[in-house]
C-alpha cells in the first residue's frame, strides 16, 4: 500500500494553462517522492479520463486536485470510481480527501500576494479571499470560515470571501464593499489552482471595481505539493488502520 500509484484528479478545463499548471505541480510531487508513480485525471476537458490512468493498476490512491469538498468530490469522482471498478472488479482504490480545507494553503496564498507585493499581515490591506464558489452552501461556508480565521490570526484590516459563480457576493461586490467601508487598500487572493476562465474574469472584475492588486493563483506552489502527500499518506494510514 506505501507504494501505491497516486492518481490526482483535477477537473480539467478547455484553457491548456490549467492542465500545465496540474502538471507542474505533480511534476514537483515526484521529485519530493522519488520512487512514487504519480498520474494526472481529468474529470473533463481532455484526457486521461480517471478510468485511462488506473488502467493496468491493480491498486491506487486516488485523490482530488480540488481545494474544497463539493459536487465533484461528492458526486462526479465517486461515480468515476464506480466506472472504473465495474470494468476491473480486482480493482482496489483508496479515495483521500480534498486539498482544502488546510493551513498550508493559507500560507500558499501568502506567497502568491507577497509574490505580487504585499506584505504578509498589513493592516491597511484588506483582501478579497476569492473562490470558484459552489451550489453547495456548506463548501461556501467553509471559505467564509477560512476568511474569518485568516483575518484573525494575520492582522489584515480584513479577510472576507467572495465567489466567482453560484454565490455571493461576487469578486467585484467585494471589493466595492471593502472600498465603502473604507479600506486603505484593497487586493484580491484567488483561491484557484490553475489559470483559466474563472481566474481570468477575477482578475479583469476586480481590477474594474477597484482592486490595486490581484494575486496569482496557487499553482505548483511548494504548500500544495506538501498538502498533496500528506492527503496520499492520510489515505494509505486509514487503509492499514483497516486492515491491521
Amino acid at each position: 500500500m506505501r507504494h501505491s500509484p497516486l492518481i490526482a484528479v483535477a477537473h480539467g478545463s478547455r484553457d491548456p494553462r490549467a492542465a500545465a499548471t496540474v502538471e507542474a505541480l505533480l511534476e514537483r510531487v515526484r521529485r519530493a517522492r522519488p520512487g512514487l508513480e504519480v498520474r494526472s485525471a481529468y474529470l473533463d476537458h481532455g484526457p486521461p479520463t480517471l478510468g485511462q490512468a488506473l488502467h493496468g493498476l491493480g491498486e491506487a490512491v486516488v485523490l482530488p486536485l480540488l481545494l474544497t469538498a463539493a459536487y465533484h468530490s461528492r458526486v462526479d469522482l465517486p461515480a468515476a470510481l464506480a466506472e472504473a471498478r465495474a470494468r476491473d472488479s480486482r480493482l482496489l482504490v483508496h479515495y483521500g480527501g480534498t486539498l482544502g480545507p488546510h493551513p498550508l494553503l493559507t500560507s500558499a496564498l501568502e506567497r502568491r500576494l507577497a509574490e505580487a507585493g504585499v506584505p504578509a499581515g498589513d493592516p491597511d490591506t484588506a483582501i478579497v479571499l476569492v473562490s470558484a464558489g459552489s451550489s453547495d452552501a456548506s463548501a461556501n461556508a467553509v471559505i467564509a470560515r477560512m476568511a474569518r480565521t485568516w483575518s484573525k490570526r494575520a492582522g489584515w484590516w480584513a479577510v472576507t470571501p467572495a465567489y466567482a459563480s453560484a454565490a455571493r457576493p461576487t469578486p467585484a461586490e467585494a471589493v466595492a464593499r471593502l472600498r465603502a467601508a473604507g479600506a486603505p487598500r484593497v487586493v484580491v487572493a484567488p483561491y484557484l489552482l490553475a489559470p483559466g476562465y474563472f481566474a481570468d474574469k477575477v482578475r479583469r472584475s476586480t481590477l474594474d471595481a477597484g482592486a490595486e492588486v490581484v494575486a496569482d493563483v496557487l499553482g505548483p506552489a511548494p504548500e500544495l505539493v506538501t498538502v498533496l502527500l500528506e492527503r496520499y499518506a492520510e489515505a494509505t494510514s486509514r487503509q492499514l488502520a483497516a486492515t491491521g
